[in-house]
């Protein structure tokens, strides 16, 4: 049990707000990469990736693990694209720091969504056991080349309007 629920449960609650996060995020990141600002969209991945590393802190463990550790930081960059969006309305040098600290939160799930594949999926657990093998670094390679991409378009493209 995870907060009065089973942990099957809570697992599958987890899951699909990370995918919520992760497909909002995508929405947002794409839009800023063609020069449009989305807040709907962007307060929806804001909420629901803050959720996602909350949530992840609830699954019993009895040390710090990778997850927790990225968990962390996302919530700290997460911390940064707040302060600069709501704050700093997306203002001089904070426009930037928005965009790059929107795109790291994005990435940590998506990384964490290729680790879990791996580690969960049969077909990709049987080409990566450890997760040190090439499909692994292949796949994670290929996410980091999409996102540094999509943070050069949108650092770019993406210029919100004066509020």
């Amino acid at each position: 049990m995870i907060l009065g629920v089973s942990t099957s449960l809570y697992t599958t609650i987890h899951v699909i707000i990370s995918l919520i996060a992760i497909v909002a995020g995508l929405i947002v990141v794409i839009g800023m990469a063609s020069g449009r600002m989305m807040p709907r969209w962007t307060m929806l991945f804001l909420a629901a990736t803050i959720l996602t590393s909350v949530t992840g802190f609830g699954f019993p463990n009895e040390h710090i693990t990778p997850g927790i550790i990225v968990g962390i930081l996302s919530l700290a960059v997460l911390a940064v694209a707040l302060f600069a969006l709501y704050v700093k309305h997306d203002t001089g040098a904070w426009r930037w720091i928005y965009v790059v600290s929107a795109i790291v939160a994005l990435w940590f799930n998506v990384f964490v969504l290729i680790v879990q594949s791996f580690q969960k999926v049969g077909a990709l657990h049987t080409l990566a056991p450890t997760q040190s093998e090439p499909p692994f670094q292949i796949a994670q390679g290929v996410a980091l080349v999409v996102f540094v991409v999509l943070a050069i378009l949108a650092l770019r493209r993406y210029r919100p309007a004066i509020i």
